[in-house]
C-alpha cells in the first residue's frame, strides 16, 4: 500500500502579499451633475439664471454622495460656474470632482491610496490582484504599480496561483 503524501498549499505558504484594490473601494452612491441642463438654449450660461439655480436647489440631496460635475454640451462654460457648483455641493457631498464618472472613480481611489504607507511593502513580493467585484479603473492599477515599485522586491499582477511578472528588483552585490 502506497503511503499518502501530504498535500501542501505552496501558494498559502509563500511569502507573496496580495494587494487587493477592492479593499480600497469606497462604497457610496456616485452621481453626475451636468451643467448642460442650466444652459440657455443649450449653448450659453447666463450668470443670473445660474446663480438663481444654485440658490433654489436643495443641495442636501447630495449628502454623502460622490459627485462628478461636467458639461456634455458643446458650450463654453466659464470656470467660475464649476467652482460655484462645487462650493454649493461641498458642505453635503462626500467628494466632488470635475470630470466624467471614470475620473470621479479615479479620484475616489486616489484619495484613499494617498493615505497608504507604501514603505511597509519594502522588499516584499506583491501580487496586485486582478479580479475584483468592483470596477477599478486602469489608471489606478498603473498608479499602484508606480507607488509599489520603488519598495518591493518583486511585483506581479493576477492571482497568487497565476501571475504576470511586472517587476523584479535587481540584486546588487556589496
Amino acid at each position: 500500500m502506497e503511503s499518502e503524501k501530504e498535500i501542501i498549499n505552496r501558494v498559502a505558504s509563500s511569502s507573496l502579499i496580495t494587494f487587493d484594490l477592492e479593499d480600497y473601494y469606497q462604497a457610496g452612491e456616485r452621481v453626475v451633475i451636468d451643467i448642460k441642463d442650466q444652459l440657455f438654449q443649450g449653448i450659453i450660461l447666463k450668470e443670473k439664471n445660474f446663480r438663481d439655480f444654485l440658490k433654489s436647489n436643495d443641495w442636501s440631496q447630495y449628502k454623502d454622495k460622490f459627485v462628478a460635475i461636467t458639461c456634455s454640451a458643446d458650450a463654453i462654460v466659464p470656470v467660475w460656474a464649476y467652482m460655484l457648483l462645487g462650493i454649493s455641493l461641498e458642505p453635503y457631498a462626500r467628494q466632488v470632482v470635475f470630470g466624467s464618472p471614470e475620473e470621479l472613480e479615479i479620484e475616489i481611489f486616489r484619495s484613499v491610496l494617498n493615505k497608504v504607507d507604501w514603505a511597509k511593502y519594502k522588499d516584499s513580493k506583491i501580487v496586485v490582484k486582478g479580479c475584483s467585484k468592483v470596477n477599478v479603473p486602469s489608471a489606478i492599477y498603473v498608479e499602484v504599480a508606480n507607488k509599489l515599485r520603488p519598495f518591493v522586491s518583486s511585483l506581479m499582477f493576477g492571482e497568487a496561483c497565476s501571475t504576470v511578472p511586472l517587476y523584479k528588483k535587481v540584486k546588487t552585490i556589496n
